[in-house]
């Protein structure tokens, strides 16, 4: 019965985001042990993606109220669903694994955990890129953006923060893991941020502090500087953003694999070089995380435009100034979803998968 939940814990996960699917050696299932007792597993069954009370959940469960608070409260506290705050109450919610569960692990992340999720990475999510739009967008670095159109507030990454009054910063799990297997860049680690409710949740379990808008802009500049992707949620109020390097986020991981990256990101923008200005430096090739970038026999660098993903870092080192950004025609503009739990939604619908709790799915089943 244990593997039945376990199961079916993987099946309901696979419907959120980029899924949760089946390898050929079961280290999906060996993550989900690692997480999840069998109570928890069952519990998680029961959930939805919109938050709801612990009475309700109770109700629903046929389950006591007291009970299932406990309970709840102390998978929150596990990363193992989501908490959203309201006065002296709280609403709970299950969550994808990416973003979410993997997210949740920061204070619980161990070498074990690292290298199973390395394997996963490998034999899953690496594999099967081509096979859904990421949960993120990229969008340019802060100097990389002329004045000569007009640009969405959701484009700019410092407007995006100026947009928030509440902002959390964490370590990033990615260079986390890659750190626990000896593997990870030298970019900096605090540099995840986390608005709102979310926010909360990461300062209330200690994954994250505090910090001004000031301060939020420094670490956009410092993210900028060392040459790192700025990534937040694919929406227009996101609920996060990440600042991202090709060698270990898992998503840029991902993409990299694929011949064709700027398929599978969500970007308005592309990189294009001034052919007499360009002096065959090589800065903009280091600064690439998607490897776009070459020099031509012409010694004049040349961008791939089926892997540049529009982020920009080349365009703010380029020494001659050779490099810039530019938009992409208006039929192949895309407008972020409004909310995160549209982007959820969207994802499913590309997928052909259900949103809806397993155990009522599936009732038949006695969990």
């Amino acid at each position: 019965m244990a593997q039945d939940i376990y199961e079916l814990l993987r099946e309901q996960l696979d419907q959120y985001s980029v899924g949760f699917p089946k390898t050929r050696s079961g280290v999906e299932m060996k993550i989900l042990r690692k997480l999840f007792n069998e109570q928890e597993a069952r519990m998680f069954l029961h959930l939805s993606l919109l938050p709801e009370t612990p009475e309700q959940i109770a109700k629903r469960i046929k389950e006591d109220a007291e009970e299932v608070s406990a309970r709840l409260h102390e998978m929150a506290e596990k990363g193992l669903v989501y908490r959203l705050k309201k006065g002296e109450g709280a609403k709970y919610s299950a969550v994808p694994f990416v973003v979410g569960l993997y997210e949740f692990q920061l204070n619980r992340m161990d070498k074990e955990f690292a290298a199973l999720m390395e394997q996963y990475f490998e034999e899953a999510f690496g594999r099967q890129a081509s096979r859904f739009t990421v949960p993120m967008r990229t969008i340019p670095v802060g100097r990389a953006l002329t004045v000569s159109w007009p640009v969405a507030p959701y484009e700019d990454v410092r407007e995006i923060i100026k947009g928030k009054d509440r902002i959390a910063v964490a370590d990033c799990i990615c260079r986390v893991q890659k750190g626990l297997l000896e593997d990870a860049c030298d970019k900096p680690l605090e540099v995840c941020f986390a608005f709102g409710s979310h926010a909360q949740y990461y300062v209330d379990r200690h994954m994250g502090r505090w910090i001004s808008q000031e301060e939020a802009l420094k670490i956009l500049d410092h993210c900028e500087e060392v040459g790192l992707v700025p990534q937040p949620f694919n929406a227009k109020n996101p609920g996060g953003m990440c600042n991202c390097c090709g060698d270990c986020c898992g998503i840029l991981r991902s993409i990299k694999k694929h011949p064709k990256p700027a398929q599978l990101v969500i970007t308005n923008y592309y990189a294009e070089v001034d052919g007499d200005s360009c002096v065959a430096c090589g800065a903009c090739i280091e600064r690439c995380q998607m490897e776009a970038v070459s020099i031509g026999p012409d010694d004049v660098a040349v961008v791939d435009l089926d892997r540049c993903i529009g982020c920009g870092l080349c365009v703010t080192t380029c020494p001659s100034e050779a490099m810039s950004l530019q938009k992409k025609p208006d039929d192949q503009l895309r407008e972020p979803p409004a909310s995160g739990r549209d982007v959820i939604m969207e994802l499913a619908r590309q997928r052909g998968k259900s949103l809806i709790p397993l155990a009522l799915q599936k009732s038949s089943w006695t969990l």
